[in-house]
């Protein structure tokens, strides 16, 4: 495998998670997000993945297995291995308290509203926990980008970006209760920070595990559970929080313009 489509994969990767640190800039230097705008940019996330999802990677990890295995079983295992990427993060979910839940629509409030609500205790717990939580589930979030762009590099684009918009408010919900319990921004920025690491870490701790596995059968397995994990994350957490913060139609209008930015996106590389 070239170096070049590593290095293009694991920087891809590396700016979907490093966006919880833009998320964190936000809470600190703005009186408060745009909830208009975060609920049509989270809706954009989640048509980007979902039509992607199933238009361009499913198909794509069918034609990978097919080949290999024959009709039946190629066939099977496509369907088998979406379902399994639902699965897991479906299991990450339920091991994570829905309070510290990045995956479960919470409100952010403005900065202001923290003050003199919540215990340092309680804060400081709510953010460690939240950082905690934002790792376990950036960590397959990096493996299905890297896999992505190593598979092909006109779909990792699109994915980091859409990776990154929701990795924006999950940085927001680190930060916030951090500063309010220490007093600083910059302890608050770098475990914010930090959290998004995990999706580097993740491809490359599974780049490194899968690299000797790497063909046309492991590759379909891992696409078609990429495609899963993605569809779960924009049903779960993206269209919800985009309701939580905005209006129904602004959120499925941000839905319905990203499904078409990643179709004329696709159209334009036929």
């Amino acid at each position: 495998m070239e170096f070049s489509s590593v290095f293009l994969a694991f920087t891809l990767t590396l700016g979907a998670g490093l966006a919880t640190g833009i998320g964190s800039t936000l809470a600190f230097f703005s009186r408060g997000a745009n909830p208009k705008f975060l609920s049509g940019a989270l809706g954009f996330s989640a048509g980007v993945m979902i039509y992607v999802s199933f238009v361009e990677i499913l198909p794509k990890a069918r034609d990978s297995l097919v080949p290999s295995l024959g009709l039946h079983l190629g066939s099977w295992l496509t369907v088998g291995s979406f379902f399994a990427g639902l699965a897991l993060i479906a299991i990450i979910d339920a091991l994570v308290p829905s309070y510290e839940n990045p995956h479960e629509a919470h409100r952010i409030e403005p900065l202001g509203q923290y003050q003199h609500q919540l215990a340092y205790q309680k804060l400081m717990r709510t953010g460690m926990f939240t950082a905690l939580a934002i790792a376990l589930h950036n960590f397959p979030e990096g493996l299905a980008t890297f896999t992505a762009t190593l598979r092909d590099p006109t779909l990792g684009l699109p994915i980091a970006v859409a990776i990154a918009i929701h990795n924006i408010p999950e940085g927001i919900a680190v930060s916030v209760p951090l500063y309010y319990a220490t007093g600083s921004r910059a302890k608050a920025f770098y475990y914010s920070l930090f959290s998004g690491i995990a999706e580097p870490l993740g491809a490359g701790l599974g780049y490194l595990i899968l690299m000797p596995f790497f063909n046309d059968v492991l590759f379909g397995i891992l696409f078609a559970a990429v495609a899963g994990l993605m569809v779960y994350i924009s049903l779960d957490e993206l269209l919800p929080t985009a309701e939580e913060y905005g209006e129904h139609h602004i959120a499925m209008g941000g839905l319905v313009l990203g499904m078409l930015v990643m179709a004329l996106s696709l159209l334009l590389f036929l």
